[in-house]
């Protein structure tokens, strides 16, 4: 028996303690922590300080259009994989990167917290638009160590636990525990302390662990530009006229993004265009554009070399700048792609449906939450902070930490199934409060959770309320964890960064495209159909979940894996 097969044959336990006791899964806390931190301070914090310095509303909206550094992040993931950075590139593909943004992001903190808001505000906002694109970069990066450095003990499912752990622990910091903070210390020693806390982190991520072959890329990337010019290769007019496609797809991409948030900068703010309807419109045709068109590009691709068809008979050398830039251009975008059709082949379709219809709930219904609970059902703000913000994070990371202990007892597919029921089912939950909550109440009295918020300066009614949140938000956890888990998975440590960020990026899709639909459908009908529908929906998950389930036992039986081996799939 080899060391796979004797690490799979421990008792889950065993394994669990391994794990957490692996220097990688450490690092990969510290790294969920520095990813979670820019964002909760940048996207969420930053607006409290705003408020508190008298910016008015409208220049305060400029500053949402940073988000869409994170909502389309995969942009500029091919670079990642590729460009070095000078004087640190010795660290490693992915630990230049890291180190990099952190340091960076530490720096624009601590330059953040001299400024004044008011007087200062063009510094201001072009300081938190670069440590946007800092922060986004770092996730892209952070993703795609965490595929690089798993193995059999560090495993990708107890990485992904520990990183979602680090990163809900910052939004707590970044976010609860800031605003408390500020109204001790105020805004400026808040951003300073954040941002010395950025440094450590960038000074301790440099004694963290490097994949070796991410040490050896640069011989690696050698080899497969040459591999490209090889006999059985797509020759290159083929390889020409696909990446040709591909590029405009994604210049196209990169120039709308550009054009709006330039217009949007620089436009009087009655002309300023509105960030929240581009998501909406023009996110989907991107991620269409530069995700769903160039897979099916590189299915094509594919099944043209499996049939021998534009094919090179012989070797043929590279030759001047256009050759070279062809290679380097085809490695960074097509093969990527034409990597992952090539591996799951036909199952590339159940997988990009799984991918699109996982969280479908979630981004569906997020929207509408705060509508729901402030305006529907009429609770306060500081009741809603109480219930979701506090209560409600502390049972997301119950939830993912749950999710962590069950990979290593019943495997990831069991998990991942496991979390798109539960996150269907907890539809139920805001169902009933909807109607009058009774079955919440019941519930919440029955196990005593009512008499512990009522102790506690609560009543009844709140005590639903955090009942019901509970329930989604363990669900949450679990079905969150169990998404990075199974992404990092299906992902190749060659090309780990392109492909686990347009892999990620796909999970907001549908759901954005349901919004509009599902807002008119609150209008008419209200919320409880709402509710009905979107757990029938979510069923549509859990039915792929249990599809890619069979697909991979039979593709580990197949390659003759061994009962444990297939149990944790």
């Amino acid at each position: 028996m080899d060391q796979a097969q004797a690490s799979d044959d421990k008792p889950g336990w065993r394994r669990l303690i391994a794990a957490l006791g692996n220097r990688k899964t450490g690092f990969m806390a510290l790294f969920g922590f520095a990813s979670a931190l820019p964002y909760a301070l940048l996207l969420g914090t930053l607006y409290a300080w705003l408020s508190d310095a008298k910016v008015d509303l409208e220049t305060m909206g400029v500053f949402s259009l940073i988000g869409l550094a994170y909502a389309f992040k995969f942009l500029w993931s091919p670079l990642l994989d590729r460009i070095n950075i000078p004087l640190v590139r010795g660290l490693g593909r992915r630990k230049q990167w890291i180190v990099s943004a952190q340091l960076l992001l530490g720096g624009i903190l601590l330059v953040l917290s001299t400024l004044d808001p008011q007087g200062a505000i063009g510094w201001f906002s072009l300081l938190a638009g670069i440590g946007a694109f800092a922060s986004a970069t770092q996730d892209v990066v952070v993703d795609a160590w965490r595929v690089d450095v798993a193995d059999e003990e560090a495993t990708i499912d107890m990485l992904s636990t520990v990183y979602q752990l680090g990163y809900r622990s910052a939004v707590l910091v970044g976010g609860a525990l800031a605003l408390f903070m500020a109204d001790a210390l105020g805004w400026p020693a808040v951003y300073a302390i954040m941002g010395g806390l950025m440094l450590a982190v960038g000074v301790a991520s440099l004694f963290a662990p490097e994949n070796a072959q991410s040490m050896a890329s640069i011989a690696a990337d050698a080899d497969t530009l040459a591999e490209l010019r090889a006999a059985g290769q797509l020759t290159p007019r083929v390889r020409a006229v696909a990446l040709g496609v591909v590029a405009a797809l994604w210049a196209w991409a990169l120039v709308t993004v550009g054009v709006f948030m330039v217009r949007s900068l620089g436009s009087d703010p009655a002309a300023r265009p509105d960030s929240t309807e581009f998501i909406k419109y023009q996110g989907p045709m991107i991620v269409i554009a530069t995700v769903v068109v160039p897979a099916i590009i590189a299915a094509l691709l594919v099944m043209r070399q499996k049939q021998g068809r534009n094919v090179l008979a012989e070797p043929v050398a590279a030759s001047g700048t256009a050759d070279a830039i062809l290679d380097h251009g085809y490695r960074a975008l097509i093969l990527p792609l034409t990597d992952i059709v090539g591996r799951l082949q036909w199952a590339t379709v159940l997988v990009l449906a799984l991918v699109l219809s996982y969280r479908i709930t979630d981004t569906i219904w997020g929207t509408f939450a705060y509508p729901f609970y402030l305006g529907e059902l009429a609770y306060s703000k500081e009741e809603v902070a109480i219930a979701s913000k506090f209560f409600g994070v502390g049972a997301l990371m119950l939830g993912v930490a749950l999710g962590g202990v069950l990979f290593a007892y019943i495997g990831r597919m069991a998990v991942m199934t496991l979390g798109a029921l539960t996150a269907a089912l907890t539809n139920l939950l805001y169902a009933d409060l909807s109607v009058g909550g009774a079955v919440m109440a019941a519930g919440s009295r029955l196990i005593g959770f009512t008499w512990l918020v009522e102790h506690l300066g609560g009543d009844e009614r709140l005590a639903k309320l955090m009942f019901a949140i509970a329930g989604e938000n363990v669900a949450g956890g679990i079905a969150g964890a169990a998404l990075v888990a199974y992404l990092s998975s299906i992902t190749s440590k060659k090309y780990s960064a392109v492909q686990y960020a347009l892999l990620s990026s796909l999970t907001f899709l549908v759901g954005t495209l349901g919004r509009g639909a599902l807002g008119r459908m609150i209008e008419q009908q209200g919320y409880y159909h709402v509710f009905i529908l979107t757990t029938g929906i979510g069923f549509l998950a859990v039915v792929l979940c249990l599809l890619e389930w069979v697909r991979i036992r039979r593709l580990g039986k197949a390659a003759g894996l061994d009962a444990a081996a297939l149990a944790n799939a």
